[in-house]
């Protein structure tokens, strides 16, 4: 059996990126008057995190513990991309250990490690290749990550840094304030009415709000 794992880490990314990967690996099947467009194909399970963040291991996510209870030997489990399903070695090692114990093939479409027939073997090439990869990959985006924060602190210092655009402005933002004040719509009515998250809603109702304090966002 073929199983295919998804996750973006918030509610307001999309999955379609995955879905497109998946879909020309032969895995989806674009379907007509379905709201998703899309459907697994025969001998394929769909299993999906539409909103978990990164931070929660893989092994510890509810998509993947339906994984676990569908997968048996012999058993291909395949991601569009390894970060989708792994974000950092100490994951992919437990991920592999896994797949591993119970007989499970691992693949990735896409990236360096698509090449792949079986990122779960357990042989001393396949060990040193992943381990490389994934290595270089941490420390570019550690590297990344330190160039985006020494770029926020140097733009503040300079008085140039003034955050994330507000996601609701003109038009839509009075639509918002009118919805909430006049017709008692919800928070979360009014985010899903939109397609943002509430966070960007109470920004938009901020001066209305009886506590006008504003979350802050919350990572991916």
């Amino acid at each position: 059996m073929q199983i295919v794992y998804s996750r973006v880490s918030t509610a307001t990314q999309s999955l379609l990126r995955q879905r497109h990967i998946l879909t020309e690996a032969g895995l989806l099947v674009r379907t007509e008057g379905v709201a998703e467009g899309f459907r697994p194909a025969d001998g394929v399970r769909l299993f999906e995190d539409p909103a978990t963040t990164s931070k929660v291991p893989a092994l510890d996510r509810p998509a993947f513990g339906q994984v676990a209870a569908a997968a048996h030997p012999g058993d291909t489990l395949t991601v569009s991309e390894l970060f989708r399903l792994c974000r950092d070695l100490v994951d992919i090692y437990n991920v592999r250990a896994w797949c591993q114990a119970r007989g499970v093939i691992l693949r990735v479409l896409s990236g360096p490690l698509s090449n792949f027939h079986d990122l779960a073997a357990n042989d001393a090439t396949t060990d040193l290749l992943i381990n490389v990869i994934t290595a270089v990959g941490q420390f570019q985006r550690d590297i990344q990550n330190e160039l985006t924060v020494e770029g926020v602190a140097a733009a503040e210092a300079e008085g140039r840094y003034r955050g994330r655009p507000p996601a609701l402005t003109g038009t839509d933002r009075d639509d918002v304030r009118t919805a909430y004040t006049e017709e008692g719509a919800s928070i979360a009515a009014l985010a899903r009415a939109h397609g943002v998250n509430r966070a960007a809603i109470r920004t938009a109702l901020a001066d209305l709000l009886p506590d006008r304090r504003i979350p802050a966002p919350r990572s991916s």
